[in-house]
């Protein structure tokens, strides 16, 4: 995971009526939460205290700055005291990135015994916040109200949860989605607007002949390919079966189709990419493990030229970048076959070949078996079940002239059988809140077959990427009937139409 190094800015509002004492108690004050926040060790970026705002020109100049600063990836802003936002309204109209305010004070208890006017005047967030907030509500701005003591262990998760989907949306805005050859050949859902991505995530979707990868493929010598084998026998068990010499030898066309991946995406400053196995040209296999594991380090990818959820599956690994292990992580996925016995029903998702070894739950095997389709030989792919568990996937979709995020919450199963003649990476779930509601509901939404799963990233941290993106966000939960979210589908297409016009 190649990851920029973001912070966030800590941006205290107060005003210039309280006197010096007030105003260097403010600064203290807000000096100790930034180091201590800082010090938890609960924060995935760092967090840079600013000086107090107190004018409007301190604060239009402040939230440009951040603007213009590539570090910065996010703003949180906290009024110690009052502070009238008419000052905070030619900033916040020029400021463009991630909004959180933090509706906090100094001291968690009132001091009944102690507590004066001076008091009251030096710590009212409660009065100062809802200023704040009626400009930045009045004012329509995209962002984020956390409420809590900001010693809490429950607001500091939130505050990182909510730089984690910050951070993705920064690192979004430089996305480069590598595209070899083009969408597969009359497939709707998967294809898009690749102008107004950029426009409104930041995603380029460049195009590569797969000549172009066959060329790096060709430079790969027998020495590397040797040294990643070796690297595959000691990360996963291999089966042989009744050809050992065949297993190496289709096991080594991946190292070879790996270690060029590799190679071309960094020469093209790729975080993520898309195939199609209807453009293999000079290929013998088409890649597998090799997509395996170049998820695993974080990349995104996207089956039959899926760009769109390619950049999506890249997005859930830079939220979730450091919280991965022990089968917790995110794949690419995709809706498969149901389990339609009453009392029993369940989604199982998996993909041809590459879905990702990080939500594993046990050492994954690689194997070597035909694939019915792309006319190459027989690919190696990592074969594992999942971890069990809470998780969630979800799609973006283009709406032609918006785009959509469903979201469907799951509760991973661990399946009733052995799939012995399954050989690829399975997951099977019962959606919430259930399969015949949530099935029903996402076909209405338009949702893909194809998914970013992930049994780390929550609901709310998609609801706030939506938020900072500008897109609609469609989820199904434990709580979703049928015609409350075919109104709330109705509902957002009025907001959201009427916005685009």
């Amino acid at each position: 995971m190649e990851l920029a190094k973001y912070e966030f800015w800590f941006i205290t509002g107060s005003q210039d009526l309280y006197g010096e004492d007030t105003l260097k108690q403010v600064a203290k004050d807000s000096k100790d939460i930034v180091e201590s926040l800082n010090a938890s060790g609960a924060l995935p970026c760092e967090l840079v205290w600013k000086p107090t705002l107190l004018t409007p020109d301190s604060i239009r100049s402040t939230l440009e700055q951040a603007n213009a600063d590539d570090k910065c990836a996010g703003i949180i802003c906290w009024m110690h005291t009052f502070s009238p936002a008419k000052m905070w309204i030619a900033g916040l109209s020029a400021y463009k990135k991630p909004l959180l305010q933090l509706n906090t004070q100094y001291n968690e208890k009132i001091p009944y015994a102690t507590m004066d006017m001076d008091f009251m005047n030096l710590n009212q967030s409660a009065h100062g916040d809802r200023e704040f907030g009626y400009i930045t509500s009045r004012m329509d701005l995209p962002r984020k109200v956390i409420v809590g003591h900001w010693a809490n262990s429950s607001t500091q998760k939130r505050i990182a949860d909510w730089m984690r989907v910050a951070r993705a949306v920064a690192d979004g805005k430089s996305l480069r989605v590598l595209r070899f050859g083009d969408n597969m050949r009359e497939v709707a859902v998967t294809d898009g607007d690749k102008v107004a991505a950029m426009i409104q995530f930041g995603w380029s979707v460049p195009y590569y002949g797969i000549g172009d990868l066959v060329a790096y493929m060709n430079e790969v010598s027998e020495a590397d390919i040797n040294a990643l084998f070796d690297r595959y026998n000691e990360e996963y068990e291999i089966v042989y079966g009744s050809d050992k010499q065949y297993t190496i030898d289709h096991i080594k066309e991946q190292a070879k189709i790996e270690i060029a991946l590799r190679r071309f995406l960094k020469d093209n400053n790729g975080k993520a990419l898309c195939t199609n196995f209807q453009d293999l040209w000079g290929m013998k296999q088409l890649p597998g493990l090799a997509i395996q594991r170049l998820l695993a380090d974080g990349y995104g990818f996207g089956a039959e030229g899926d760009w769109k959820t390619s950049a999506f599956v890249r997005t859930f690994k830079v939220m979730t970048d450091g919280l991965v292990g022990n089968g917790k992580g995110n794949a690419f996925m995709e809706d498969y076959t149901y389990n339609l016995e009453p009392g029993k029903e369940a989604d199982l998702g998996s993909h041809m070949l590459e879905v990702d070894p990080q939500i594993a739950v046990s050492k994954p095997r690689i194997e070597v078996h035909p694939l019915g389709i792309g006319g190459k030989e027989d690919p190696a792919r990592l074969v594992f079940n999942s971890s069990t568990g809470s998780a969630l996937c979800a799609a973006v979709v283009d709406m032609g002239n918006r785009f959509r995020c469903v979201v469907n919450e799951l509760d991973v199963i661990k399946p009733e059988a052995e799939l012995p003649k399954l050989p690829v990476a399975r997951v099977l779930w019962k959606p919430l809140p259930n399969l015949t509601t949530s099935a029903e509901s996402w076909i209405l939404a338009g949702g893909g077959h194809h998914t970013a799963f992930s049994n780390i990233i929550t609901t709310d941290m998609l609801r706030d990427w939506c938020e900072m993106v500008g897109i609609e966000c469609a989820v199904i939960d434990a709580n979703t009937t049928v015609p409350q979210f075919r109104n709330e589908l109705r509902w957002n297409a009025a907001y959201y139409n009427n916005k685009c016009i």
